[in-house]
């Protein structure tokens, strides 16, 4: 009888310790670094085009910004699109550490072919921040959406578009325009997230909570933000 005490304890023994090396076990963040950089690489590349990427003045009034590179849409007759992307949000410290998203839809038509394809979105208001923060919305359904102007300055001509929550662009062979994205759901990718903040932090959390905290490696899409882009949110 002592002899299976101690061998359960020791095999409970052996167990702790082993949870204890796998959590000190660096997390290998390849794929998120990826989407990080790459989401950080289209919006310089859109932003050092001045006369046709989007205006310095409708991005200083965004509260966040997300982008979606090299979205892949296919299909014959019934298709669909699908990719992933990073999010930042204004804080009172700057922009956030990266919350990673999903977006995924289906289309109806006569159509062929893939095509690749980088979204930029602009939540430019509160209410348009609150879609972000949730767990799961659709453009045009749960959030108004707009097709957003290009150019160095947004214009008066642009003061309706101004009202959507979120002004929508698509980049696809070299040709940056704005897009009326609608039907499109956005959600949280609950695996990267766990992968790079651990188990049970919410896309919420990381966007508001400037007490969170990201590895320096997944910090490229915010410290590019912070090149165009420095104002800080209000209390």
């Amino acid at each position: 009888m002592k002899s299976l005490t101690r061998t359960a304890t020791v095999f409970c023994a052996v167990l702790s310790i082993s949870a204890v090396a796998y959590s000190q076990t660096p997390r290998n963040l390849d794929d998120e670094i990826s989407q990080s950089v790459k989401a950080a690489t289209v919006f310089g590349q859109i932003m050092d085009t001045p006369d046709k990427g989007i205006p310095k003045d409708l991005l200083e009034r965004a509260e966040c910004v997300a982008v979606f590179p090299s979205v892949l849409k296919a299909g014959f007759i019934v298709g669909g699109r699908g990719g992933r992307g990073v999010a930042s949000c204004r804080t009172i410290t700057g922009w956030s550490a990266p919350a990673y998203f999903t977006l995924g839809g289906a289309s109806i038509g006569l159509q062929i072919g893939a095509q690749s394809t980088d979204f930029v979105m602009l939540f430019m208001n509160k209410d348009g921040m609150k879609s972000l923060l949730s767990d799961e919305f659709t453009l045009g359904a749960d959030a108004s959406v707009a097709a957003g102007p290009v150019g160095r300055q947004a214009g008066a001509s642009t003061d309706l578009k101004l009202n959507a929550q979120i002004l929508s662009y698509s980049r696809s062979k070299g040709l940056f325009a704005g897009l009326e994205l609608k039907g499109v759901v956005i959600k949280a990718d609950k695996d990267d997230m766990r992968d790079v903040y651990g188990e049970g932090i919410t896309a919420k959390e990381v966007l508001k909570d400037n007490t969170i905290t990201a590895p320096v490696s997944v910090r490229a899409f915010p410290i590019k933000l912070g090149r165009y882009s420095s104002r800080n949110a209000t209390e």
